[in-house]
């Protein structure tokens, strides 16, 4: 399948714009404040919306980690998602399809087919739309809209203040990592969600605006939130093959993360295989929305009336809370609760709704987990498992899997929980659950969607050595200087292509006005056609500078000057095309 371009950086003009590193800076950590601000303000119209919808009651009180008591409208309660649902699509049909989702494909595909531009409405009807799929009960999380209102964040700012590209994708990426950092309190992995899943470029130059925007964040969140982890972890013993690690048990981290690894592809594929029934379902869209919720409020309402919870509805944070201080154990509920909560959210995405998949990843990854450690505690009593140690584990590996952010997962898991005590278990766990989910599914819950429109996202970092080659390695020989006129019309022909092609400095008057590919035995009567425009170049500089220089100026090629020479066309000494920095790149690449 042929990849459409990304429209917008084709055509682009040459870019000439400075913009220091501190200006950057300044700049992210405004998007930091934004962000921050705008995740406080975003929980609590979640927080209206949710005592309005269960309550009846206006307020900003609510607490995600503790139960929702039965709401007072009896059954009536069940057209809440679909109250809320045809309100979102309204917004997003109307003012922003973008919104639609989990928000963070969306970005991505801004990030590597748009140059980072996002539409500044997005941020808005993001912020509203999420709020009340949230708020009416829809299985979303909340972490994918401030992921998408921080990038959008980003990129209005960056866009407002004429920035590079470059740099307004920093920008977006410092946007999403914010978003996260201030909705979880975790700053460390805030930056690697920016850095594994958002950046096309790791360097200082795009870290240092990234960890500036979430540090900023992550101190506006705890002003309104405080410094407490996202989540507690009760108090348990936990057996020795945890701390300290024993080596004849590492098969059971292995068992663990093939089982996870598996129910992350069954998320995966899951969530968009309804998807695709909806989308194939030829109705009105607002029945296909309202018969996916009243699905959903069905749903909640029978789990409340049977266990006490609403078990599925927004982000289950509660569900979570109450696997992990133990009060959740039973190993055939928590795996009841991991595919009911699957459905739920693949239903509400499908269906149309607008939050993220990172809440209910977490959902899932303790229900299975918990499910996994309580079996193994029933059959094996004497070695002292327990639930909450796996459902920790489980967080960790299903997060990692699905979204492929394998280390932002475990640094996330520890900052969300205050428990580091089984960092190597989560590690294995998590390692071998994406290596599973990578080989029965080649693309994560956010790259499959835009591989399904032909927009593939790049999931591998690799240095190359051709940017650090030096010029005088790469350049061919400049044979001769030519004047304009002398150039013949039944000259200009192109001339052989192998190792014996050679180049000549074309001048008119003083003035250097490109080169021509001549043949080495006589430059002057057969040559090809005028390549211009060229700048200079110093024949130690590294060939990154060169592609710098080529890609800012709209340069074709470069003349090759011995170092500290002046600029003149009888100091040449070589040329750099585009042709032979392609072939030093499919040099390295074959290397």
């Amino acid at each position: 399948m042929i990849e459409n371009p990304p429209t917008d950086a084709a055509h682009a003009e040459p870019d000439h714009r400075r913009v220091s590193v501190i200006a950057l800076s300044f700049l992210a950590i405004i998007i930091g404040v934004v962000t921050g601000v705008g995740a406080i303000l975003l929980r609590y119209l979640i927080s209206i919306i949710h005592n309005f919808f269960f309550l009846g009651t206006f307020s900003t009180n609510y607490d995600a980690n503790i139960p929702t008591p039965p709401a007072p409208f009896g059954p009536l309660v069940i057209f809440a998602p679909v109250i809320g649902g045809a309100i979102v699509l309204w917004l997003v049909r109307r003012y922003a399809p973008e919104a639609k989702g989990h928000g963070v494909p969306e970005v991505m595909d801004a990030i590597y087919y748009r140059g980072g531009k996002i539409r500044p409405q997005v941020v808005i009807v993001k912020s509203l739309a999420s709020a009340l799929s949230i708020g009416s009960g829809a299985s979303v999380g909340r972490e994918g809209p401030i992921i998408q209102i921080g990038s959008g964040i980003g990129s209005v700012l960056g866009q407002l203040f004429k920035l590079r590209t470059w740099q307004v994708i920093t920008m977006v990426a410092a946007g999403a990592g914010a978003g996260i950092a201030a909705t979880f309190n975790t700053p460390l992995g805030a930056v690697m969600f920016a850095v594994e899943l958002m950046l096309p470029e790791f360097s200082a130059r795009t870290l240092i605006p990234v960890v500036l925007a979430t540090g900023t964040a992550t101190y506006v969140g705890r002003l309104a939130f405080g410094m407490a982890p996202a989540f507690l972890v009760a108090s348990h013993e936990r057996p020795e093959l945890f701390v300290p690690l024993s080596v004849d048990m590492l098969p059971l981290y292995v068992i663990f993360g093939i089982v996870a690894g598996v129910a992350a592809t069954l998320f995966v594929r899951g969530l968009y295989r309804i998807e695709d029934l909806f989308d194939d379902w030829k109705a009105n869209p607002y029945l296909k929305n309202a018969a996916g919720m009243l699905s959903l409020g069905i749903l909640m309402y029978v789990l409340m009336r049977t266990t006490g919870m609403y078990h599925t509805a927004g982000v289950g944070y509660a569900t979570i809370e109450a696997i992990l201080t133990g009060q959740l154990a039973a190993p055939a509920f928590l795996l009841l609760l991991f595919f009911l909560k699957m459905l739920a959210t693949s239903v509400s995405l499908g269906a149309g709704a607008s939050g993220g998949i990172f809440s209910p990843s977490l959902f899932l990854g303790a229900a299975l987990g918990g499910a996994f450690g309580g079996a193994l505690d029933l059959m094996f009593p004497h070695l002292g498992f327990h639930s909450v140690t796996f459902a920790l584990i489980g967080m960790a590996g299903i997060v990692g899997a699905s979204t492929g952010g394998a280390i932002t997962s475990i640094m996330m898991l520890f900052e969300m929980t205050g428990d580091y005590t089984i960092t190597v278990a989560a590690i294995i766990s998590v390692v071998v659950a994406m290596g599973v989910r990578r080989r029965l599914s080649s693309d994560d819950i956010y790259t499959l969607k835009l591989t399904r429109r032909g927009h593939r996202i790049p999931r591998e970092s690799r240095s190359h050595m051709f940017a650090i080659r030096h010029i005088k390695e790469l350049m061919e020989p400049a044979v001769a200087v030519i004047e304009k006129a002398d150039l013949g019309e039944r000259g200009v022909v192109d001339t052989q292509l192998g190792a014996e092609r050679q180049y000549a400095v074309v001048t008119e008057g003083r003035n250097v006005v490109g080169i021509v590919r001549v043949h080495p035995e006589d430059p002057t009567r057969r040559h090809g056609p005028l390549i211009h425009p060229v700048g200079y170049v110093q024949e130690s500089s590294f060939l990154q500078s060169a592609m710098t220089n080529m890609a800012d100026r709209n340069h074709t090629a470069l003349l090759v000057l011995p170092d500290r020479t002046t600029p003149r066309p009888e100091n040449v000494i070589g040329v750099l095309t585009r042709d032979s920095i392609a072939a030093a790149v499919l040099r390295d690449y074959r290397s």
